[in-house]
């Protein structure tokens, strides 16, 4: 019998997919399992793998078509079967709401914004699943004030995820953006753009940011760096360096790998650094693991397999998702400095700006030229009170100045 192939969400995060290249043709023989196609989603290029065997007998979405979760893609079967029927199929409804007691007094059609009657439990209070209330309240969003899209109307995390993204989007509403003209090119919004677009969006209009600076001079690094690449078969770039010493510093100051969830905290166990990798669509930041029991070149290598997999959109989920700690860096590009915006569930983002020899007053009163870097702490304010970010930035440049300090 013939089967629907539909949209999977090959992301924690995707909500739709665009059909890069099709693996196999119609008329194809396929075995459960098999590679049928690529699906750009909102972070990488992903496998799209046969969930049953037989004969692609119909591509419904030709490359380049995009794709929400749950719709039809193609059609799996035995050659020749009648595929018509399955076709003319409607799309999976959704579920639907449970009907409402006659006694209930339907909502006026001027307020299509508010909660259905089933939505509101006893004493006024609206349905909602735990993630929801707890989305909510830490965005200050009131649950009365959203529609409901689940089962009797009760309020989702999608849902409220949806109000977060329309609160962002309210200043900017304001003014209509242009109407292009004669010589502007429109570029359609990928789904990687329109999540960072989101996400960031949130993260900062949510989270309280305050900035941290301070000046490091890196000689003592850049000798180091230089001898061991001169002896070592294996090359290790300055991110392996900041990554290394980041997550020494972390160690000292745990309360900085922390996120705020409403009513509580969640201190990570473990030092996970994502490092921003830019891609023509937008930035994506592999995450090296457990950096805190890594040594150097083991870090360098996790990170350069992690970098090549990002430019070729081939990491997985879980090689890009839930850093504890985040390094951006613009040095390459001749930046001096910059702020961050902070990458949730981290509350802390660390930006790196280029290196340049500057005169430095000595406390002899001497001037030196030293190698100088400029680092700005982006933080959390409702995680991460000002002495405490002070302190690890603090401790972060000693030990980049005072390598030998890692080993106390």
């Amino acid at each position: 019998m013939a089967e629907k192939l539909l949209m999977l969400a090959l992301s924690p995060t995707m909500e739709t997919g665009v059909i890069a290249k099709w693996l196999k043709k119609e008329g194809d023989t396929v075995e459960s399992g098999d590679l049928l196609c690529e699906v750009e989603t909102d972070k990488a290029t992903m496998d799209y793998e046969s969930p049953a065997s037989g004969t692609l007998l119909k591509i419904v979405l030709e490359e380049g078509s995009s794709a929400a979760v749950g719709d039809l893609i193609g059609i799996v079967g035995k050659p020749g079967e009648d595929i018509k029927a399955l076709l003319a199929e409607p799309e999976e409804p959704a579920k639907p709401e449970s009907p409402k007691p006659e006694k209930t007094q339907p909502a006026p059609e001027k307020q299509p914004d508010a909660p259905s009657p089933e939505a509101t439990g006893e004493k006024g209070r609206v349905r909602s699943s735990p993630l929801a209330r707890k989305l909510a309240e830490m965005n200050g969003i009131e649950l009365e004030t959203i529609k409901g899209s689940g089962p009797e109307g009760r309020v989702v995390k999608a849902d409220v995820e949806k109000a977060m993204a329309g609160q962002a989007a309210a200043p900017a509403a304001k003014a209509a953006a242009p109407a292009p003209v004669s010589g502007d090119t429109v570029i359609p919004v990928s789904g990687k753009r329109k999540v960072i677009a989101r996400r960031l969006s949130e993260s900062k209009y949510s989270a309280p940011h305050y900035y941290l600076k301070v000046r490091v001079a890196m000689d003592t690094i850049l000798d180091a760096r230089a001898k061991l690449n001169a002896k070592a078969s294996q090359k290790v770039s300055l991110n392996a360096y900041l990554i290394k010493f980041a997550a020494e510093a972390l160690k000292r100051h745990p309360a900085v790998i922390a996120s705020w969830a409403g009513d509580s905290i969640i201190r990570f166990g473990r030092v996970d650094i994502g490092l921003a990798v830019a891609q023509e669509d937008g930035l994506i930041t592999p995450v090296v693991r457990d950096c805190a029991n890594k040594g150097l070149l083991e870090i360098e290598k996790d990170l350069q397999d992690l970098i090549q997999k990002a430019r070729s959109n081939a990491l997985k989920p879980e090689e890009y998702s839930d850093a504890t700690f985040t390094i951006s860096s613009l040095g390459s590009f001749g930046i001096e400095e910059f702020t961050a915006i902070i990458n949730p569930p981290g509350s802390a983002i660390l930006a790196v700006g280029e290196i340049r020899k500057e005169p430095v007053v000595q406390p002899d009163d001497s001037i030196q030229g030293k190698q100088m870097m400029r680092l700005t702490l982006s933080c959390d304010h409702r995680v991460i009170d000002g002495a405490v970010g002070a302190a690890f930035l603090t401790d972060l440049r000693t030990l980049l100045e005072e390598p030998i300090r890692a080993l106390y």
